[in-house]
């Protein structure tokens, strides 16, 4: 390099120095400073003009539309950026969802706000409003007594369970009918009416250990899985899983079923694989659909083994499914299961008396 090149690229750079100066930025420091290295990279990645990140948590340049804030002791909402698609809030101490804390963050996918000290109270009428593409809610491990107003109608899995929810309602539900996951277990339920009659999607219920007398009406048709264990429901409704077309895991265990409580054939229907009646109070075996893999029947008040409840017919196409089988806590013995049970379960390898 000549000596003039030299002074030329001095002059240019001396010039370029106060321009640059005299709006309070260094323009080299992007080459030593290594916060801004990771902010200069993620934002090729992430549109940061809708916010920076708060300091309070963390937005990894690996996964720039992310912003984790899980288990920071955060007692109020952060300010989220408009790019965000995935915010991790739980394990906090998050008291209250005002309506403008989720104003800007329109890109939600995810929300996590499971383990926090929520109210329902303290959650805005209109906190959720602007969320529209948001498929996934956690809200677990709160202190709600009600379902938000206004949930996005795109929410696909919600999870509000261990809880304090009594109640709910056909209009908290209304519309979505893109949910597939509802978790409302560990509330304190006593009758949910025809509050689930929009979820056409839903294809897994929870609303075990609540207060229920009786099974919700008008459950969704597309239900895959429905867990009811730990109420106090003591009959089941006619025709209770005739309409169910996907069901293949019921779970009744810990409840107050009686034989009268459960009509005929209730339980002999096509395509279930797991059925559990454990800690209730039958004395008989209820008849099962030879396609149930899996029955579950420990603690009840059994008197005598009834072949017929699985087999009506046996021969060489005819024989039930069954593999497993939980009959111990009852007041039967093995003595009680008569010679022929081999060719009707021929594929149970697990009975349990």
């Amino acid at each position: 390099m000549t000596v003039t090149m030299r002074v030329v690229i001095v002059f240019l750079l001396s010039a370029l120095l106060p321009l640059c100066l005299s709006h309070g930025r260094d323009p080299f420091a992007w080459l030593y400073s290594r916060q801004s290295q990771g902010y200069y990279y993620g934002s090729l990645q992430a549109d940061t003009t809708g916010g920076a990140c708060p300091d309070e948590c963390d937005c990894p340049p690996s996964f720039p539309v992310a912003m984790y804030c899980d288990g920071r002791g955060l007692t109020a909402m952060p300010t989220i950026p408009s790019y965000v698609k995935y915010l991790y809030l739980q394990n906090n101490a998050i008291t209250a969802v005002p309506d403008s804390a989720l104003a800007n963050a329109t890109s939600l996918v995810w929300l996590m706000m499971h383990h926090n000290q929520l109210t329902s109270d303290a959650i805005g009428k209109k906190a959720f409003l602007k969320l529209e593409g948001l498929e996934r809610l956690y809200l677990q491990h709160n202190n709600l007594t009600s379902i938000p107003s206004n949930l996005p109608r795109a929410l696909r899995d919600l999870r509000i369970n261990h809880n304090r929810i009594e109640k709910v309602t056909p209009a908290d539900l209304e519309g979505m009918d893109n949910l597939t996951i509802l978790y409302l277990h560990d509330n304190a339920l006593t009758d949910m009416g025809t509050s689930l009659k929009a979820l056409t999607s839903l294809t897994l219920l929870d609303i075990s250990s609540n207060k229920l007398t009786k099974v919700p009406e008008t459950l969704p048709e597309q239900l895959h899985q429905l867990y009811l264990d730990y109420n106090s429901i003591d009959s089941l409704p006619e025709s209770f899983l005739g309409r169910f077309t996907q069901l293949q895991y019921v779970r009744i265990a810990h409840n107050q079923l009686t034989d009268k409580g459960i009509p005929p054939n209730t339980f002999n229907v096509t395509g279930l694989v797991e059925l559990d009646l454990s800690f209730n109070k039958l004395e008989r075996i209820p008849p099962v659909s030879t396609t149930l893999q899996y029955l579950y029947l420990q603690a009840n008040q059994i008197k005598e083994f009834t072949l017929g409840s699985f087999c009506s017919v046996v021969d060489v196409t005819n024989f039930s499914k069954l593999r497993t089988l939980r009959l111990d806590g009852n007041e039967i013995s093995r003595q009680d299961v008569p010679s022929e049970s081999s060719l009707c379960l021929r594929l149970a390898s697990d009975i349990d008396i």
